[in-house]
Protein backbone atom coordinates (compact mmCIF):
# COMPACT_ATOMS: atom_id res chain seq x y z
CA UNK A 1 0.00 0.00 0.00
CA UNK A 2 1.53 3.29 -1.00
CA UNK A 3 -1.83 5.66 -1.14
CA UNK A 4 -0.88 9.03 -0.29
CA UNK A 5 -2.81 9.87 2.64
CA UNK A 6 -4.36 13.38 3.78
CA UNK A 7 -6.65 14.70 6.23
CA UNK A 8 -9.48 17.11 5.54
CA UNK A 9 -6.98 20.06 6.13
CA UNK A 10 -4.87 18.57 2.75
CA UNK A 11 -1.88 17.77 5.58
CA UNK A 12 -0.20 14.74 4.60
CA UNK A 13 -0.33 11.78 6.83
CA UNK A 14 3.05 10.12 7.47
CA UNK A 15 2.67 5.72 7.95
CA UNK A 16 4.20 2.54 7.59
CA UNK A 17 2.21 -0.11 6.08
CA UNK A 18 2.91 -4.22 7.35
CA UNK A 19 1.74 -5.82 4.67
CA UNK A 20 0.70 -9.19 5.73
CA UNK A 21 -1.67 -9.92 2.64
CA UNK A 22 -4.75 -9.85 4.87
CA UNK A 23 -8.36 -9.15 4.13
CA UNK A 24 -8.77 -6.82 7.10
CA UNK A 25 -5.93 -4.57 8.28
CA UNK A 26 -5.34 -3.32 11.97
CA UNK A 27 -4.59 0.45 12.09
CA UNK A 28 -2.59 2.01 15.01
CA UNK A 29 -2.85 5.32 16.31
CA UNK A 30 -0.53 6.56 19.11
CA UNK A 31 -1.03 9.13 22.15
CA UNK A 32 -0.06 12.25 22.83
CA UNK A 33 3.67 13.44 22.06
CA UNK A 34 3.70 10.01 20.17
CA UNK A 35 4.69 9.03 16.63
CA UNK A 36 4.04 5.79 14.72
CA UNK A 37 7.49 5.15 15.51
CA UNK A 38 7.29 4.88 19.38
CA UNK A 39 8.24 1.53 20.71
CA UNK A 40 4.71 0.29 21.48
CA UNK A 41 3.47 1.04 18.22
CA UNK A 42 6.05 -1.00 16.28
CA UNK A 43 6.26 -3.92 18.11
CA UNK A 44 2.38 -4.53 17.85
CA UNK A 45 2.63 -3.43 14.45
CA UNK A 46 5.19 -6.15 14.02
CA UNK A 47 3.24 -8.40 15.91
CA UNK A 48 -0.04 -8.55 14.28
CA UNK A 49 1.88 -8.91 10.51
CA UNK A 50 3.75 -11.81 12.03
CA UNK A 51 0.26 -13.24 12.93
CA UNK A 52 -0.56 -12.99 9.48
CA UNK A 53 -2.46 -9.39 9.86
CA UNK A 54 -1.64 -6.18 7.96
CA UNK A 55 -0.82 -3.39 9.75
CA UNK A 56 -0.89 0.08 8.83
CA UNK A 57 0.57 2.38 12.05
CA UNK A 58 0.59 5.85 11.39
CA UNK A 59 1.36 9.66 13.02
CA UNK A 60 -1.43 12.06 13.58
CA UNK A 61 -1.08 15.41 11.72
CA UNK A 62 1.07 17.87 13.56
CA UNK A 63 3.10 14.65 14.97
CA UNK A 64 6.22 12.94 14.12
CA UNK A 65 6.56 13.28 10.11
CA UNK A 66 3.12 13.78 9.38
CA UNK A 67 2.49 17.46 8.19
CA UNK A 68 1.05 20.09 10.47
CA UNK A 69 1.25 21.38 13.50
CA UNK A 70 1.99 19.95 17.37
CA UNK A 71 0.20 23.29 18.77
CA UNK A 72 -2.64 22.37 16.79
CA UNK A 73 -3.32 18.90 17.36
CA UNK A 74 -6.30 17.88 19.56
CA UNK A 75 -8.53 14.94 19.67
CA UNK A 76 -11.57 16.57 18.03
CA UNK A 77 -8.50 17.42 14.58
CA UNK A 78 -7.27 13.78 15.46
CA UNK A 79 -10.68 12.50 14.17
CA UNK A 80 -10.72 14.04 10.83
CA UNK A 81 -6.89 12.32 10.60
CA UNK A 82 -7.80 8.68 11.21
CA UNK A 83 -11.02 9.20 8.69
CA UNK A 84 -8.59 9.62 6.32
CA UNK A 85 -6.18 6.84 7.06
CA UNK A 86 -9.76 4.39 7.22
CA UNK A 87 -10.71 5.93 3.75
CA UNK A 88 -7.54 5.09 2.32
CA UNK A 89 -7.46 1.12 3.77
CA UNK A 90 -11.27 1.26 2.55
CA UNK A 91 -10.14 2.35 -0.83
CA UNK A 92 -8.05 -0.91 -0.96
CA UNK A 93 -10.74 -3.26 -0.21
CA UNK A 94 -9.68 -3.99 3.30
CA UNK A 95 -11.57 -3.81 6.43
CA UNK A 96 -10.77 -2.42 9.37
CA UNK A 97 -9.51 -3.31 12.57
CA UNK A 98 -8.30 -0.25 15.12
CA UNK A 99 -6.10 0.05 17.86
CA UNK A 100 -5.24 3.17 19.67
CA UNK A 101 -3.22 4.03 22.41
CA UNK A 102 -3.81 6.78 24.71
CA UNK A 103 -5.43 9.98 23.45
CA UNK A 104 -5.05 7.54 20.40
CA UNK A 105 -7.74 5.36 22.35
CA UNK A 106 -9.86 8.49 22.80
CA UNK A 107 -10.21 9.03 18.84
CA UNK A 108 -11.09 5.29 18.05
CA UNK A 109 -13.95 5.37 20.39
CA UNK A 110 -14.81 8.71 19.90
CA UNK A 111 -14.48 7.42 15.84
CA UNK A 112 -16.09 3.94 16.00
CA UNK A 113 -19.52 5.26 17.86
CA UNK A 114 -20.24 6.47 14.20
CA UNK A 115 -17.93 4.53 11.73
CA UNK A 116 -19.29 1.42 11.14
CA UNK A 117 -16.45 0.31 9.09
CA UNK A 118 -14.70 0.08 12.14
CA UNK A 119 -15.35 -3.98 12.42
CA UNK A 120 -13.39 -3.83 15.81
CA UNK A 121 -11.87 -1.84 18.35
CA UNK A 122 -8.70 -2.07 20.85
CA UNK A 123 -7.79 0.72 23.60
CA UNK A 124 -4.41 1.19 24.90
CA UNK A 125 -4.09 2.44 28.17
CA UNK A 126 -7.20 4.46 26.16
CA UNK A 127 -7.66 8.33 27.71
CA UNK A 128 -11.59 8.34 28.91
CA UNK A 129 -11.97 11.42 31.13
CA UNK A 130 -10.35 13.68 29.06
CA UNK A 131 -11.29 17.34 31.57
CA UNK A 132 -9.61 15.22 34.38
CA UNK A 133 -6.06 14.27 32.03
CA UNK A 134 -5.98 18.01 31.16
CA UNK A 135 -6.48 19.30 35.07
CA UNK A 136 -4.09 16.72 36.38
CA UNK A 137 -1.26 16.60 34.20
CA UNK A 138 -1.06 19.77 32.87
CA UNK A 139 -3.29 22.13 34.85
CA UNK A 140 -0.30 23.85 36.29
CA UNK A 141 1.15 24.59 33.17
CA UNK A 142 0.28 27.86 31.30
CA UNK A 143 -1.64 27.30 27.59
CA UNK A 144 0.36 28.85 24.99
CA UNK A 145 3.80 29.31 27.31
CA UNK A 146 4.83 26.36 28.74
CA UNK A 147 5.46 22.43 27.52
CA UNK A 148 4.19 19.22 27.97
CA UNK A 149 6.18 17.52 30.51
CA UNK A 150 9.14 20.19 30.23
CA UNK A 151 9.49 18.79 26.51
CA UNK A 152 10.30 21.69 24.29
CA UNK A 153 9.24 19.96 21.10
CA UNK A 154 5.84 19.89 23.04
CA UNK A 155 4.39 23.15 23.71
CA UNK A 156 1.29 23.24 25.32
CA UNK A 157 -1.71 25.38 23.69
CA UNK A 158 -5.07 26.36 24.54
CA UNK A 159 -7.15 25.09 21.89
CA UNK A 160 -5.32 21.28 23.24
CA UNK A 161 -6.62 22.38 26.59
CA UNK A 162 -10.26 23.55 25.76
CA UNK A 163 -10.82 20.80 23.58
CA UNK A 164 -10.13 17.96 26.43
CA UNK A 165 -11.94 19.81 28.93
CA UNK A 166 -14.79 20.91 26.28
CA UNK A 167 -14.88 16.57 25.89
CA UNK A 168 -14.86 16.05 29.31
CA UNK A 169 -15.65 12.58 29.07
CA UNK A 170 -16.29 9.56 26.92
CA UNK A 171 -18.13 7.53 29.80
CA UNK A 172 -21.43 7.74 27.76
CA UNK A 173 -20.18 6.35 24.71
CA UNK A 174 -19.32 2.91 25.94
CA UNK A 175 -22.29 2.09 25.16
CA UNK A 176 -22.16 3.22 21.58
CA UNK A 177 -19.57 0.51 21.06
CA UNK A 178 -21.22 -2.22 19.04
CA UNK A 179 -18.64 -4.13 17.84
CA UNK A 180 -15.56 -6.52 19.51
CA UNK A 181 -13.98 -4.18 21.88
CA UNK A 182 -10.27 -4.75 23.49
CA UNK A 183 -9.52 -3.04 26.57
CA UNK A 184 -5.70 -3.01 27.86
CA UNK A 185 -4.39 -1.32 30.93
CA UNK A 186 -1.34 -1.27 33.23
CA UNK A 187 -1.86 -1.22 37.05
CA UNK A 188 0.53 0.81 37.21
CA UNK A 189 -0.14 3.62 34.46
CA UNK A 190 0.37 7.15 36.89
CA UNK A 191 -0.73 8.98 33.44
CA UNK A 192 -3.80 7.50 32.41
CA UNK A 193 -5.09 5.89 34.91
CA UNK A 194 -6.26 2.43 35.23
CA UNK A 195 -9.61 3.78 36.59
CA UNK A 196 -10.59 4.90 32.95
CA UNK A 197 -10.61 1.37 31.66
CA UNK A 198 -12.37 0.29 34.57
CA UNK A 199 -15.19 3.38 34.09
CA UNK A 200 -16.12 3.52 30.31
CA UNK A 201 -15.69 -1.24 30.62
CA UNK A 202 -18.80 -0.79 32.83
CA UNK A 203 -20.84 1.10 30.42
CA UNK A 204 -19.88 -0.77 27.70
CA UNK A 205 -22.66 -3.49 26.00
CA UNK A 206 -21.66 -7.12 25.12
CA UNK A 207 -18.25 -8.15 22.64
CA UNK A 208 -16.34 -6.25 26.06
CA UNK A 209 -13.28 -7.87 26.99
CA UNK A 210 -10.70 -6.36 29.44
CA UNK A 211 -7.14 -7.44 29.96
CA UNK A 212 -5.07 -5.70 32.88
CA UNK A 213 -1.28 -5.98 33.08
CA UNK A 214 0.00 -6.40 36.43
CA UNK A 215 3.27 -3.80 37.09
CA UNK A 216 2.96 -2.32 33.49
CA UNK A 217 3.25 1.25 33.11
CA UNK A 218 1.71 3.93 30.53
CA UNK A 219 3.95 3.19 27.33
CA UNK A 220 4.48 -1.57 28.60
CA UNK A 221 8.16 -0.45 28.20
CA UNK A 222 8.93 -3.48 30.29
CA UNK A 223 9.89 -6.20 27.76
CA UNK A 224 8.09 -8.68 29.60
CA UNK A 225 4.85 -5.88 29.80
CA UNK A 226 5.00 -5.30 25.90
CA UNK A 227 5.25 -9.31 25.11
CA UNK A 228 1.65 -9.41 27.24
CA UNK A 229 0.00 -7.01 25.83
CA UNK A 230 1.24 -7.72 21.89
CA UNK A 231 0.22 -11.61 22.59
CA UNK A 232 -3.16 -10.60 24.37
CA UNK A 233 -3.95 -8.52 21.43
CA UNK A 234 -3.22 -11.51 18.81
CA UNK A 235 -5.48 -14.12 21.34
CA UNK A 236 -8.31 -11.67 21.03
CA UNK A 237 -8.49 -10.99 17.74
CA UNK A 238 -7.84 -14.66 16.87
CA UNK A 239 -11.07 -15.29 18.85
CA UNK A 240 -13.12 -12.53 17.14
CA UNK A 241 -15.49 -13.00 13.93
CA UNK A 242 -14.73 -10.49 11.46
Amino acid sequence: MNTEIRNNSGEKIDYTFNDAGSGTVAIIGHGVTGNKDRPLVVALAEGLANAGISALRFSFSGNGDSEGRFIDSTITKELSDLNAVIDAVEAEGKGVIYAGHSMGGAVGVSVATVDKRIKALISLAGMVNTKKFAETEFGEVTPDEGNMWDDDDCPLSQVFMDDLRGINTLIEKGSQIDVPWLLVHGTEDDVVLIDDTHDIYERAGQGKEKLIIEGSDHVFSDPVHMTAMVNGVLEWIKGIDL
